[in-house]
């Protein structure tokens, strides 16, 4: 069992080592990451399809449609998924992985009630099995499991399984089906003696065995593992386990290895239990024991700030999988008392722990930019789905991160010394992972929907054949502690004025405090290298929104800092050390025409007698101004004075859809624009980069002139040749001193957007910005 002793563990991150304690057991081991440039063979994403687009015909777009646990045809050419908010199961035909196709739905509905609801899915030869909740409420749990035919899609049996289902595996050799049964706890009820959404809280939950006899669905039948007695006292196994609340079990994940030994957790009762599937004997339980972790981010303030710790929380894993038939490894998600923000490999012979990943899955988020600052206080990455499959002799662990959208890729080769691989991209709340080892595939199913920000649930596929995958493009090297640089919100981009390979990113509202970022361009990915703080006229660390950032050749910065209000807008000159030396504010008339899209741009321009001129952008319309006609604002430093150009839009016609300006920078004679619209996905239309002439000098009095403006590229095809969900944000652009044009998309922090971030190398100025 688990002891309490604390271990000091090494994590690794990047090329940073960090020393952490885990509290838990014998012996708890350190993460091996790969080498720096990608091994031989890679995952690499081929395709992203939105679920919403499979939906029955007529029904609105915006209805709430997900994908959460899927599997597949013995092929490996159709995926099944489980679309809980819409109470139906969906198909897709995978069989060319970069244009997976919609196959339609099947509604539960009209196999039941109208509440029925798909919790998880499995594919036995001709058959799917779904595991329907029926529940009419949590003291009256209720479930069955349908037997689809899969190929006519009719129901050709349905089981009662005596409780609320969560989910199921299938054995290697298909002689079993073992469902855990949950019947969860209200988290809203309170029990006596306890407190609100406490244990225990009856009727207890158990194990469902099906015995697949080979004559079809009709022979098939069912045996229940109590994991409580007749008379719904706690069974001795779990007691001696030190199982939080053995009366109210509450299994959550299944597993079997190829022993035919099923592995269940217990979630919110932080255990395991063990039992063999010929006999239905239960044959070990333990507990998953508690983790005491430093160096990770515990307040949710804004900064990304990875000097906090937990102290002997409770792991309470979700997922669970068998790396061979001796270790598991679970997914440290956490419930209502713990979570670990990792994930652990046990011996199962034993139940002490072989090996922990203390804060080196958090900090893989906060190097790939994907650390959701405002999930810190609570559970932080949340790591939900585990999967482990061999593919061509190697056997990989795949860890998701439910809040921080990601899967970590491990090589676990050797169960107790995991080798970190890669991490690869997913859209918001990656639910299901979906190994597909006969075809190289990953499938990962999403169960996040939120059709008012245009993010979409998705099933995503990820090909194993990559010398060098497309994320990321970008990722954060050590401080000088070695912890990995926290960054996220590149909403902008400029070049260095004097090192031809180094670029400059600023941090917008998402954060808390400004912090400008030093980009090493030369490396693929390229490296975030240095973090400069930013401060206010008083030392003071700054708050801005920055939405431009231009390196003066003279040294320090200006900043475009956009505004909640049209008066808040500003330009913000810097020093070298990140002090604000300079406060330019709007013109009363044009702030006063503003709402809170304002600035979202800068660059200067010096003429050779050191004349310094700053110009500027507007992201929408200047309310006095013509409709769909934007400023370009020229700033004269030495005469402290503004004057304003017009620059026309593109229209739109969605609804909600707006277009704007998101950064400027001089290329040559001309001045180059972003010029995007609102939207993402496959919705995006309008990703462009224009040019139009610099001025030679202040514009004159009277109506706008406005630019004519020159289309250099259209940059959706570039956003749209990653595979995923193709970002909104498109806000930086520059062009490097190496003469290379870069662009950069803005990922909002991790919230309301998928969270990846894209560097695209758009190729050498000469090209971008050639005549046409």
């Amino acid at each position: 069992m688990t002891s309490k002793k604390s271990i000091p563990v090494l994590a690794v991150a990047g090329a940073a080592v960090a020393a952490l304690a885990i509290t838990g057991t014998a012996h708890a081991g350190q993460l091996h990451h790969g080498p720096t440039k990608p091994a031989a063979k890679s995952f690499d994403r081929t395709a992203t399809y939105p679920v919403f687009l499979n939906r029955p015909a007529g029904e609105d777009p915006a209805t709430e449609t997900v994908a959460e646990i899927s599997d597949v045809s013995e092929d490996g050419r159709t995926l099944v998924y489980t679309d809980a908010a819409a109470r139906r199961i969906g198909f897709l035909d995978i069989s060319r992985a970069n244009q997976p196709r919609g196959l339609g739905t099947l509604s539960l509905a009209q196999l039941g009630a109208a509440e029925d609801e798909p919790t998880s899915v499995a594919v036995v030869g001709r058959y799917v099995l779904v595991v329907v909740n029926t529940s009419a409420s949590y003291t009256d749990p209720s479930g069955r499991l349908d037997v689809i035919e899969l190929a006519t899609r009719k129901r050709v049996r349905s089981i009662d399984l005596g409780g609320q289902p969560d989910s199921i595996a299938i054995s290697h050799d298909q002689r079993y089906a073992a469902i855990a049964i949950e019947n969860e706890r209200d988290e809203e009820a309170t029990p006596p003696g306890g407190a609100e959404g406490d244990l225990p809280q009856a009727p207890a939950g158990f194990v469902q065995l099906v015995d697949l006899h080979g004559s079809g669905p009709h022979r098939w039948s069912l045996r229940t593992v109590p994991l409580t007695t007749a008379g719904g006292r706690a069974l001795p196994a779990l007691v001696a386990a030190g199982i939080v609340e053995p009366t109210d079990p509450e299994p959550e994940y299944v597993t079997i290895n190829r022993r035919n030994q099923l592995a269940v957790t217990l979630q919110e009762n932080n255990g395991v239990v063990l039992i063999d599937l010929p006999t239905g004997r239960i044959t070990s339980a333990f507990s998953a024991g508690t983790a005491s972790v430093r160096g990770i981010d515990t307040v949710e303030d804004g900064v990304i700030d990875l000097t906090g710790s937990i102290s002997e929380v409770p792991r309470e894993p979700d997922a669970i999988a068998w790396v061979d038939d001796r270790y598991l490894a679970t997914a440290n998600e956490g419930d209502w008392r713990g979570g670990t923000r990792g994930w652990t490999v046990f011996d199962s012979r034993t139940g002490r722990v072989a090996w922990d990943a203390g804060n080196s899955f958090e900090w893989l988020a906060v190097r790939h930019g994907l650390h959701n600052e405002d999930r810190a206080e609570n559970k932080g990455t949340e790591p939900e789905g585990l999967a482990i499959a061999e593919y061509g002799g190697t056997r990989y662990a795949f860890v998701g991160s439910e809040r921080s959208n990601f899967v970590a890729v491990y090589d676990v080769t050797k169960p107790t010394a995991p080798v970190f691989k890669q991490v690869l991209p997913a859209t918001n709340g990656p639910e299901g992972l979906l190994p597909i080892p006969s075809r190289g595939l990953l499938a990962v199913s999403s169960e996040t929907d939120e059709a008012g920000v245009g993010v979409r649930a998705a099933v995503s596929l990820y090909q194993l054949g990559k010398d060098t995958p497309g994320f990321p493009s970008i990722v954060s090297g050590p401080d000088a502690t070695g912890t990995p640089i926290g960054w996220g919100a590149l909403g902008a981009l400029s070049a260095d004025p004097r090192q031809p390979h180094l670029l400059y990113s600023v941090t917008d509202a998402a954060y808390a405090r400004t912090q400008i970022f030093t980009v090493d361009a030369r490396k693929s990915p390229a490296v975030i290298t240095r973090v400069l703080p930013v401060r206010d006229e008083r030392g003071e660390p700054a708050g801005y929104d920055a939405e431009g950032i231009f390196a003066r050749p003279q040294g320090g910065f200006w900043l475009a800092v956009e505004g909640a209000s049209g008066p808040e807008n500003k330009l913000v000159r810097l020093d070298a050390a990140g002090v604000t030396r300079q406060v330019v504010p709007l013109p009363a008339d044009v702030a006063a025409g503003l709402g809170k899209q304002g600035f979202e741009g800068v660059t200067a321009t010096t003429d050779k007698r050191g004349r310094e001129i700053v110009w500027a952008v507007l992201q929408r319309e200047v309310a006095t101004d013509p409709a769909g006609v934007v400023r370009i604002g020229r700033y004269d430093v030495a005469a402290g004075s503004w004057s304003w150009f017009g620059y026309r839009l593109e229209r739109t016609s969605v609804a909600g859809d707006w277009i704007g300006l998101s950064e400027i920078t001089v290329v040559g004679d001309r001045l180059a624009v972003i010029e995007r619209d609102k939207l993402n996905g496959p919705a995006a239309k309008i990703k462009r980069i224009y040019t139009v002439e610099l001025p030679a000098g202040p514009a004159t009095p009277g109506p706008l002139r406005v630019l004519p403006k020159r289309l250099a590229l259209d940059v959706l095809p570039a956003l749209r040749a990653t595979n995923g969900w193709t970002q909104e944000k498109l806000e930086g652009l520059t062009v490097a001193g190496n003469g290379q044009v870069y662009a950069v998309t803005d990922n909002d922090g991790v919230q309301d957007a998928t969270g990846e971030t894209v560097l695209l190398r758009l190729g050498p100025g000469t090209k971008v910005f050639g005549n046409r």
